[in-house]
C-alpha cells in the first residue's frame, strides 16, 4: 500500500480487501484513514446537493415509485433516538448505534434504515438528472471498461451517520468511500456487457460503506458482499422495451435496499459465500477472467475452457483493484453532472445543438421550426443503442423519452423556437444567449402535454440518429463524442463539430459548472419547497455540520403538489 492508494490484486481476496479498506477509510487513525483533498469533499458535496433536490421534486409532483416507496418506508417505524429498547440494533462497544432507524426526506420520523434508504435512492433516481460516471480510468488504460453509475447511494451513508449520532463530515467521507469503490468497479468490469444492470457496483459499495461506517468487520462486509453478489443480480431487462416502468428509475433502490439487509444480517451474525469476487459461479469470473463460462463477446460455453492457466490464475479476478485514501485522486473527481431531466449519453448533442444555435441564431426565426429541413446526430456505442433504440423514437412515457435522443433533441429545440420567438434580436440586432440555463430540461418538460407537442414530434419527424462508427468509438468512455447537423430550408448545413467534453462533463473547462447547477438547484428546489434557497444551505457544507444538525438534515417539508401528468 502507497500512501494515497491501495491495490487490491486480483489473486487476492478482493472482498475482504474492500472490507479492510472501507474500515479503515471511515474509522483507523492510524495513517490509514480516509483523507480525501478539500476539492473532493466540496465536489462530492455538490453531487449530494443535486441528488437531494432530485429527490424531493420527484416526492413533490407525486411521481409513483418514489410515493409507493416512501409510503411503504413510514409504515416501518422505530421509536425516537433515545426511546425504548436498543437491543439487537447494529453495533457494539463503542461502535454501538444510537438510533434505530433513519427518516425519509421531509421527515424526522425514524423508520427501518433499508426502508429509509430505499425510498430515499428511488425518489434520487426518479428524474434520472444526477450525477453519472462513465468507468474511465485516465492514468490506467486498462480500467476502461466504461460501466455507467450513478450518484444514487449517498441516502445509505446519510442514514448511518445519522444512525451512529455522527456528524456531517463523517457522513460526506462515507459519500468519497462510497463512490470511490461503485467507481473504481465501474473502471474494471463492465456490467451491461453481460445485460446486468449498472447498479450491481452500488450495491456492493452500499453494504461495504454502511458497514464499515456502522462499526462491521471486515469479516462481515465481506460476508455481506458476497449475499449482494450471490443472491441478488438484476439484469438490463428493467431497461428494455416499448416503454420502460418503476422499475427501471428503482433499480438502484431495490438493489441498495437489499444490500442493507444483507449488512445487517451479516453484523446479526449470518454468514455469506466469502471471496466472491474470485468465486467460478459468481458473476466476475463467470463471465471473465481464468476459468470464465462464458468469453467475453457472448460465445457459449458448457464449463471451464480447457486452456485456462494452471496454478493460481485459475483463481483469479479478472481485474485488480485500485482504490484511492487520500489526496485527489479519486474516481469522484471524474464523475459528471446533468444540467437537466436528460440520459447522459445525450449531453454531446444537447451542447452541440446549444452551440449550432449560437453561431446560427436565424435557425430560430420560425418558431414552427419550418426553417429547419433536416437533422442528423451522430454519436458513439454505446448512446447509439440504449437512445437511439427505434422503441424510443415514439415515446409515450417520462421515462422512455428521457432515454430518447430524438426526443430530448428536439423538445430543446422547440423551447429554444419559443425562445427565439420570444427574445427578438436587441438594440444590437443580437439575440439573448441561449444556453443550458435557458433551455435546461426539467420535469414539465416530460409531462403529457409536452411528450405530445405537435411542435416537438414534427421536428423528430426530420431527425436521424446514426451511428458514428470507429472514429466516434475510440473517443468513449474518455468523452461524450457527438456531432450535430441542421440543413436549413435553403439546404445549407450546419455542423456543430464533434462535440467531446460538454457543460457537466468532468473534463469540459468552458462552461460556468456552478452557475448552471445553482439554476438547476433552484428549479427542482422550488418544484419542491417554499425556500430553495434555505434548502439548499441546508444541505451545503456538509463538513461544517454537527451531528445534531446531520440528524435532522431532512426535516424539512415537502410541498406536495399533486401527481405527475
Amino acid at each position: 500500500m502507497s500512501d494515497h492508494r491501495v491495490v487490491l490484486p486480483a489473486d487476492s481476496n478482493q472482498a475482504l480487501g474492500l472490507g479492510q479498506f472501507a474500515v479503515d477509510f471511515m474509522h483507523n487513525e492510524q495513517g490509514r484513514r480516509g483523507d480525501p483533498d478539500p476539492a473532493v469533499l466540496e465536489r462530492t458535496n455538490l453531487f449530494f446537493v443535486d441528488s437531494v433536490l432530485c429527490g424531493v421534486s420527484a416526492i413533490a409532483l407525486g411521481t409513483n415509485a418514489p410515493t409507493v416507496l416512501r409510503n411503504e418506508a413510514l409504515q416501518y417505524r422505530f421509536p425516537p433516538a433515545g426511546v425504548g429498547s436498543l437491543a439487537g440494533v447494529l453495533g457494539s462497544g463503542r461502535h454501538a448505534a444510537k438510533r434505530g432507524g433513519a427518516p425519509v426526506f421531509g421527515s424526522n420520523l425514524d423508520v427501518a434504515v433499508e426502508k429509509a434508504i430505499a425510498a430515499n435512492v428511488a425518489a434520487v433516481r426518479e428524474w434520472d438528472s444526477n450525477g453519472t460516471n462513465f468507468g474511465y480510468s485516465e492514468e490506467r488504460p486498462h480500467h476502461r471498461a466504461g460501466e455507467f453509475g450513478h450518484n444514487d447511494f449517498y441516502a445509505v451513508p446519510v442514514a448511518a451517520a445519522q444512525m451512529m449520532a455522527r456528524d456531517g463530515e463523517f457522513a460526506l467521507r462515507g459519500m468519497v468511500l462510497l463512490d470511490e469503490i461503485r467507481g473504481r468497479l465501474a473502471e474494471v468490469f463492465s456490467l451491461k456487457s453481460y445485460k446486468i444492470d449498472h447498479v450491481v457496483h452500488g450495491a456492493i459499495a452500499s453494504a461495504a460503506t454502511f458497514g464499515a461506517m456502522m462499526g462491521a468487520t471486515p469479516e462481515q462486509i465481506e460476508s455481506a458482499i458476497g449475499m449482494v453478489v450471490a443472491h441478488a443480480i438484476p439484469f438490463r431487462a428493467i431497461r428494455h422495451g416499448h416503454q420502460l416502468s418503476d422499475s427501471k428509475g428503482a433499480s438502484a433502490a431495490i438493489s441498495t435496499e437489499f444490500a442493507i439487509l444483507c449488512m445487517k444480517r451479516s453484523m446479526a451474525g449470518f454468514v455469506g459465500p466469502k471471496d466472491i469476487f474470485r468465486n467460478p459461479e459468481a458473476i466476475f469470473r463467470l463471465f471473465e477472467g481464468p476459468g470464465a463460462l462464458f468469453e467475453r463477446r457472448g460465445k457459449g460455453g458448457g464449463g471451464a475452457r480447457q486452456d485456462d492457466p494452471p496454478g493460481k490464475g485459475r483463481d483469479a479476478s479478472p481485474f485488480d483493484l485500485v482504490l484511492s485514501r487520500a489526496g485527489k485522486d479519486f474516481t469522484v473527481m471524474g464523475m459528471h453532472f446533468k444540467l437537466g431531466l436528460y440520459e447522459h449519453q445525450s449531453a454531446g448533442a444537447l451542447q452541440g445543438l446549444i452551440d449550432l444555435l449560437a453561431a446560427h441564431p436565424d435557425l430560430l426565426d420560425d418558431q414552427t421550426g419550418d426553417r429547419i429541413k433536416r437533422i442528423v446526430v451522430r454519436a458513439y456505442e454505446p448512446a447509439f443503442s440504449i437512445i437511439g433504440d427505434p422503441h424510443k423514437r415514439d415515446p409515450h412515457t417520462r421515462q422512455s423519452a428521457d432515454h430518447s435522443m430524438l426526443y430530448l433533441v428536439c423538445t430543446m429545440l422547440r423551447k429554444a423556437l419559443e425562445l427565439g420567438a420570444r427574445d427578438r434580436p436587441g438594440p444590437q440586432g443580437k439575440r439573448p444567449a441561449l444556453g443550458f440555463k435557458e433551455l435546461m430540461l426539467s420535469p414539465h418538460d416530460f409531462d403529457k402535454s409536452a411528450l405530445f407537442h405537435p411542435v416537438t414530434r414534427s421536428l423528430m419527424e426530420k431527425m436521424s440518429f446514426e451511428h458514428g462508427g470507429p472514429e466516434y468509438d475510440a473517443k468513449y468512455p474518455d468523452g461524450i463524442p457527438t456531432s450535430i447537423v441542421i440543413t436549413d430550408e435553403d439546404d445549407q448545413t450546419h455542423d456543430s463539430g464533434l462535440v467531446m467534453y460538454p457543460a457537466g462533463h468532468a473534463r469540459n473547462t468552458t462552461a460556468d459548472l456552478h452557475g448552471i447547477l445553482r439554476h438547476k438547484f433552484e428549479v427542482l428546489g422550488g418544484l419542491a419547497v417554499a425556500k430553495p434557497d434555505k434548502l439548499i444551505k441546508r444541505l451545503s457544507n456538509l463538513h461544517e455540520k454537527p451531528a445534531e444538525r446531520l440528524a435532522d438534515l431532512y426535516d424539512f417539508e415537502i410541498v406536495h403538489r399533486g401527481r405527475f401528468e
